[in-house]
């Protein structure tokens, strides 16, 4: 029951559901859009910013934000990052905030909305797909590989919370990707398997699927759809430390952003099950890996776990004093040196621009 108990709260606890939902999904960028700024974060006056969107090869568009430093030279050749937010959480959001930081330390960065969410495509919106997440990535390469001032032999990858493992996923069968940075990483397959727990409930998990199976049944007899919520839409006495952590974010002034939504269709998470992002880590060698967690983020264990499978170079960084959701904007906490120091030795140049 303990570890059904784990499982329940942390599946709960992913990440959480805004207020609002926006499922409207835009096949391009206007000249409107560029003008507005409705992030979560204040605005860099270090750092240009565009609205950009591209095709990833499933045929789904996404909405992505890219930042220059304002000092860029486009005649020479720069480092790129691309930077995927927590499961479910938009561009305007953590990812945003990691995008804009890394362009004023000397990176051009991309911070996509991921597929079925946000302003991205995919229909229907807030479905659970693995293979998309996973391409997401590897199509913002391909977009910062068109950029005459990137170069592509130096291009890395920031995935924070669920953009940890799924940027890793990326990397494991995308050598294009040269560098991996996690930040408060959660194992999305794992956190749907078992959650926190070190193994998987067998009973639980077939109980689980059962539920999902009868739910499918459901619908196509009609009944309407079922969505696997997050964070609650109020606390309670009886709210977790986990819901807590995650409603500070999401449903309040802090972080929260009508098109954030972590909110997805119950019947994916069969599938989502499946995923397992630190099966192959060792397709990823000899390229470097930093795992970033805080001293008492209750994710801890999918840093120290994935370490352990990592091949080096590899390298796992404890914040002192922070927790999970501390990572995605507490800024005072965010080791911004360390990720600057990390990408700067590892996408260096070999050659002259």
């Amino acid at each position: 029951m303990k570890t059904n108990s784990i499982r329940t709260r942390t599946q709960k606890a992913i990440a959480g559901v805004a207020l609002a939902v926006v499922m409207s999904t835009p096949d391009l960028t206007h000249a409107a859009d560029q003008l507005a700024w409705d992030k979560t974060f204040p605005q860099s006056d270090k750092v240009i910013h565009q609205k950009v969107s591209f095709n990833d090869r499933l045929g789904i568009n996404l909405v992505a934000d890219l930042y220059l430093p304002k000092s860029i030279d486009r005649s020479k050749k720069h480092p790129a990052l691309v930077v995927g937010g927590p499961y479910g959480a938009v561009k305007e959001q953590s990812a945003g905030l990691y995008a804009q930081t890394m362009a004023e330390r000397g990176f051009v960065t991309i911070a996509h909305d991921p597929s079925y969410n946000g302003e991205s495509g995919g229909q229907p919106h807030f479905t659970a797909s693995f293979e998309a997440l996973i391409e997401d990535f590897s199509a913002a390469v391909d977009f910062l590989g068109t950029k005459s001032f990137v170069d592509r032999e130096r291009i890395g990858v920031i995935g924070v919370c669920g953009s940890g493992s799924f940027g890793l996923a990326a990397a494991e069968t995308d050598p294009r990707i040269k560098a991996v940075a996690t930040v408060s990483m959660y194992d999305i397959g794992q956190a749907h398997r078992q959650g926190l727990a070190e193994d998987v409930d067998a009973a639980a998990l077939k109980k689980s699927l059962a539920d999902i199976s009868k739910q499918r049944w459901a619908e196509v007899d009609g009944a309407a759809r079922t969505m696997g919520i997050g964070t609650p839409q109020t606390l309670t006495e009886k709210s977790s430390a986990i819901d807590k952590e995650f409603y500070d974010y999401y449903r309040t002034p802090r972080g929260q952003h009508p098109r954030s939504s972590t909110a997805f269709w119950r019947t994916g998470g069969a599938q989502m099950m499946l995923f397992s992002s630190f099966e192959h880590l060792d397709w990823m060698s000899s390229r470097p890996v930093l795992f970033i967690t805080g001293d008492h983020a209750h994710s801890r264990i999918f840093s120290e776990r994935a370490f352990k499978k990592a091949s080096e170079p590899k390298e796992l960084f404890v914040v002192p004093n922070a927790g999970h959701v501390d990572l995605y904007d507490r800024v005072n906490l965010i080791p911004w040196d360390k990720l600057k120091s990390f990408f700067t030795e590892h996408l260096k140049s070999t050659e002259k621009n």
